[in-house]
């Protein structure tokens, strides 16, 4: 070790150990110290050196101190790489663990972690101190028989290492077989963690198998109990006339439900009449809570699973279907108990009056969207046939129109991005992936549904009870500061005043419709956002500049809409006494947390799905030349977009006609001797060089 080194670290530790010393920032050190500017960073590296030793401490305000750092707690998230980070338990950046300093934590892990650097303007760099407790139970992986033990390597690559089965641990597993292991160690620096087979998910090439083993590495439960099955069919009874009484009648109106082709968890009807200039329009949910019951087991179970996951060979739903596809479908021709939200709507959009009741309904028509869209864009044929709800569809054109229009004024956004529709065969193979784009026909229930979730939230703010809101809080200054920094490279600006307004976010969308950057900054201005949760708050949706939203139109498929119908239900029937009120004022906060995190886990299962079928289809097309958009500049490489949605990395070391750097200011590859640049937004020639089904991910070579 430098010996010049070791003296200014005792000279630094000697003035930091001095009785008077107080925290200082590295500045007034250098200050006290009369260190010149140019020595600084000789400073930098010194105090550096005594933090990773833990004879100084550095405070989250870049103080530094005599003692032992500060112990942190968080959750550690592992990377492929080797290294790993920390997202600290109350919130804030995560902070980034090298692979010298993992202590054998593991995916998953509550730690206890000490900061070790904070480079100014960079991630906060720390060591993991000791493993707290472990979360990841169960892990799905690929078998692979060796001898008389096995091991498992796991799917997720975030797991590092492979997980050792001894004999007699392996449940009858062959080579080949995708498995759930049960973890009994977690193995440490020399060591791999050691499991047992629980349960064999399928052969590898089985159809299915894939999906099913995302489903299960996720903790989606895929089967019900037999009580709850069995529960499912003893409420699953026809409507009788004793669920008919103290209901509306709403049978003789004529009503709709529109849908995809394939659906058949029905859960919302629609109905329009004119009432002199005004429209009289009716949402209609499946009255889901008169068949599951508050605390039974039906109700535990749909409360565990929080949503119902849509997945492109299946869906896995949250309630039997039993129910999900029987009485609590809306089916055409058959009488079903409803809760109507039936609202008068001036011809300027305005809600003038509005009622929430229990009904009882008949839908007369099931409706596709691509059926409703044929009747609107005048396909005689399909018109022919279905004259008789013709008139109606076209008014709902005609007040969906007004409700967005009216919309847009006060600045909801609206992110149009086309999604994936992924076309399987028999076996699960992708035969064809395209953009899945909304028509008028969605647009229409689209515009209903928000309407109906305003108004119910709004009545329900007023009555000042217990209620689960969907909201979408104000973007965090610093990222909005970065979107607009970054749009200022192609010429576009953000007004932000103390915080930014949907208006603003609407405009900017606005200004780059039909643009080539369009996709990019559409992209970056959703990235900017936060996520929507449900909360007991009422904070307003910032994405569709609405004081008031709930979640109120999908109780077959929701939790938070089953739960808010339980509270709108016993409200009608004035039985929301004091005791009702308290109840739910205790129960809900837990249900929001829980239902807003089921709903990232099916998320996210969604997109690893379709990631693993693009890479599949992408397999079948290696070596073949598209032209594709860049959707993302990174040091690594450069991400392009295909017009079939599918996203692939060229990887900077693929990149073989210059050595490129990348420009963090304006998200851009520059080349060192060419000066050629690779930007957001920019159209480029591929070939397809490799498609991994197990990474879900595809590379691509640029074609000159």
């Amino acid at each position: 070790m430098d010996q010049t080194f070791e003296k200014r670290k005792k000279v630094i530790l000697d003035f930091i150990s001095d009785d008077l010393y107080v925290p200082m920032k590295i500045k007034e050190i250098s200050a006290v110290l009369q260190i010149p500017r140019e020595q600084r960073d000789e400073l930098k590296e010194v105090l550096d050196a005594l933090v990773e030793e833990g004879k100084v401490a550095l405070s989250k305000r870049g103080k530094y101190s005599r003692g032992h750092a500060e112990h942190l707690k968080g959750i550690f998230q592992a990377n492929a790489r080797g290294f790993g980070f920390v997202s600290p338990e109350n919130g804030g950046d995560d902070v980034f663990i090298p692979e010298e300093n993992l202590c054998g934590a593991f995916q998953g892990d509550e730690v206890e972690y000490i900061i070790t650097a904070a480079p100014s303007g960079r991630r906060r760099e720390g060591k993991v101190v000791r493993v707290l407790s472990h979360s990841v139970t169960r892990i799905v992986g690929l078998y692979e028989k060796c001898r008389d033990f096995g091991f498992v390597r796991p799917d997720n690559q975030r797991y590092l290492k492979d997980i050792y089965i001894p004999a007699g641990k392996d449940a009858g597993a062959m080579t080949g077989h995708k498995v759930v292991v049960e973890l009994l160690s977690y193995g440490g620096e020399h060591m791999k963690p050691e499991g047992r087979v629980a349960e064999i998910i399928g052969h590898i090439n089985d159809p299915g198998t894939d999906i099913l083993s995302i489903v299960m590495d996720m903790g989606i439960k895929t089967e019900f109990p037999e009580k709850v099955l069995n529960q499912a069919v003893r409420v699953g009874k026809p409507v009788s006339d004793g669920d008919r009484a103290g209901r509306m009648d709403l049978r003789d109106w004529q009503m709709v439900t529109i849908d995809g082709e394939d659906a058949k968890d029905l859960d919302d009807a629609v109905s329009l009449t004119r009432e002199g200039e005004n429209y009289r329009l009716g949402v209609h949910i499946a009255d889901v809570a008169n068949y599951v019951q508050e605390r039974s087991a039906l109700d535990k179970e749909a409360y565990e699973r929080g949503t119902s996951v849509y997945l492109a060979d299946r869906v896995i739903p949250m309630l039997p279907h039993v129910l999900s596809n029987g009485i609590c479908s809306l089916n055409a021709g058959e009488d079903r108990l409803a809760l109507s939200c039936l609202m008068t709507i001036s011809p300027s959009g305005e809600m003038i009056d509005h009622e929430i009741a229990e009904t009882v309904i008949c839908v007369d028509k099931r409706m596709s969207y691509n059926g409703v869209a044929k009747i609107l864009d005048g396909d005689e044929d399909v018109i022919r046939q279905n004259e008789d709800v013709v008139p109606m569809l076209r008014q709902m054109k005609a007040l969906s129109d007004i409700l967005r229009e009216r919309r847009g004024r006060r600045g909801s956004i609206d992110f149009d991005f086309p999604e994936t529709k992924i076309v399987l065969d028999e076996t699960g193979r992708p035969l064809e992936l395209r953009p899945y784009e909304r028509n008028a026909a969605t647009k229409i229930i689209e515009d209903f549904m928000l309407m109906a979730n305003e108004t119910v939230a709004e009545e329900y703010f007023w009555r000042d009870v217990p209620f689960l809101y969907r909201t979408h809080d104000t973007p965090d200054e610093e990222k909005i500061r970065q979107l607009s920094t970054f749009i200022n490279n192609f010429g576009y600006h953000i007004h932000v005043r103390n915080e930014v307004r949907p208006k603003e976010i609407q405009k900017l969308l606005g200004k780059v419709d039909g643009t080539p950057e369009e996709a990019l900054i559409s992209r970056l201005a959703l990235r900017s956002m936060k996520q929507a949760r449900y909360s007991t708050e009422n904070t307003g949706h910032f994405g569709l500049a609405a004081k008031y939203y709930t979640h109120f139109t999908s109780p077959i498929r929701r939790y938070p809409d089953l739960q808010i119908h339980r509270i709108i239900k016993e409200n009608l029937r004035g039985r929301l006494n004091e005791d009702r009120v308290s109840h739910y004022a205790e129960i809900l906060p837990a249900t929001a947390v829980q239902c807003s995190t089921k709903e990232r886990t099916a998320e996210e299962a969604e997109r690893e799905v379709v990631k693993l079928k693009k890479a599949e289809y992408m397999r079948a097309h290696i070596g073949e030349e598209y032209e594709g958009v860049i959707s993302g500049v990174t040091r690594w490489g450069i991400y392009v977009e295909l017009p079939n949605t599918v996203e692939g990395l060229v990887h900077v070391a693929d990149m073989w006609d210059d050595h490129y750097e990348f420009a963090e200011q304006s998200y851009e590859l520059v080349g060192e001797h060419t000066g050629k640049t690779y930007k957001l937004g920019q159209t480029v020639r591929v070939r397809v060089t490799d498609a991994d089904k197990v990474q879900r991910t595809v590379n691509f070579e640029i074609i000159d």
